[in-house]
């Protein structure tokens, strides 16, 4: 599956507004209480929680046409939420955190083709992780705003779109979102334990509270837009540690921050070690040098705990042919390669998961 990402537009929102924008939202009188709020100049701010209200503002921000949808804008912004002190736990529930998320302003005929589209998108992410996971449809909560009859056309979309991508699926009643119904996606760690991470919710509601509108056909007719709001990783933060809990700390080539390290044998070979490291550098990987005194059995075992996914030893014998002793983490054996050789080999297991 290819992400078409070249028509996703990336934009940034502010970190706060004023609370007549979370008045016009509904969160004011649904989601206060999660939200960090102050005075500026006798008037209530809030820092925002999430981006969807500000989207919003972009999207009616001109007049919009039907030819422009779907619109589909990207927000990295930090977000805040005044989560209760006792449910704060690591990086998996944080009070500041940063999602991969976006907004989808679409017509509503196009709501199930994008929402497979986002289902594709998390099949493909989570398979480069090695994630298994479970999908379930959250309905409409007891307190929730807009009238059934839209709702249960919300709930209706999700569901058609869940039977075409063909996994399994589960109802979980009453859980979802205040303004639509959701599709939440659990994830499974290496040890079975289950996070929800990515998530698609469907919205009649806050395209109708802030009176969006395009030009159909017939360019004397206004219609009203869905929204679909998504993230794939969900908050970065929780999926950072869901990832180290996943690989158990060891992280695979293509993702690891201590792809490399150069382990001079003497100080003999210490000048080699530098030139192999600024041959991996500007090949672009991440690569270190330990240049400290200590022995070489000494350095192979500290590059061994810290994780290292390989370690190349250089002795005056590798300096004088232009190669490097290959150690892989976790294993004894070792292979003499030319820095050609182990340059392919790197290309490799970074293309393995593309």
């Amino acid at each position: 599956m290819k992400s078409d990402l070249s028509l996703l537009c990336q934009v940034l929102s502010p970190n706060m507004y004023n609370m007549q924008l979370w008045e016009t939202s509904g969160h004011a009188g649904h989601y206060k209480e999660n939200m960090f709020t102050f005075q500026v100049e006798n008037q209530e701010f809030g820092l925002k929680p999430m981006n969807c209200p500000g989207h919003c503002l972009m999207f009616d921000y001109r007049v919009r046409s039907y030819r422009e949808l779907p619109l589909r804008l990207a927000d990295f912004g930090v977000l805040h939420r005044n989560e209760a002190s006792g449910a704060l736990t690591g990086l998996t529930r944080v009070r500041r955190f940063q999602q991969d998320d976006a907004h989808i302003f679409c017509r509503e005929f196009q709501v199930k083709d994008e929402v497979k589209r986002v289902l594709d998108f998390i099949q493909y992410a989570y398979d480069i992780f090695g994630f298994t996971f479970e999908l379930e449809l959250s309905t409409r909560p007891e307190k929730h705003l807009g009238d059934v009859e839209t709702w249960d056309k919300a709930e209706t979309a999700l569901k058609e779109a869940l039977d075409d991508f063909k996994r399994p699926w589960k109802i979980n009643e009453g859980d979802g979102a205040f303004y639509g119904p959701k599709i939440d996606i659990g994830v499974f760690d290496a040890f079975k334990r289950k996070y929800q991470c990515a998530t698609l919710q469907l919205d009649f509601q806050l395209p109708q509270k802030f009176n969006l509108s395009y030009s159909a056909e017939d360019e004397a007719k206004r219609e009203r837009p869905v929204m679909i709001h998504r993230a794939i990783l969900g908050s970065v933060e929780r999926m950072l540690a869901i990832l180290l809990e996943h690989y158990k700390g060891k992280w695979p080539f293509w993702l690891s921050p201590r792809q490399a390290i150069v382990c001079p044998v003497s100080d003999k070979s210490l000048a080699y070690a530098v030139q192999v490291k600024d041959q991996i550098h500007q090949a672009g990987y991440y690569v270190d040098v330990d240049g400290t005194d200590r022995k070489i059995q000494k350095k192979v075992r500290e590059a061994q705990l810290a994780q290292y996914n390989y370690i190349l030893v250089v002795g005056e014998a590798e300096a004088s042919s232009g190669q490097v002793s290959l150690r892989v983490r976790d294993q004894d054996k070792h292979e003499v390669v030319t820095i050609e050789a182990l340059l392919n080999k790197f290309k490799g297991d970074v293309e393995a998961f593309r």
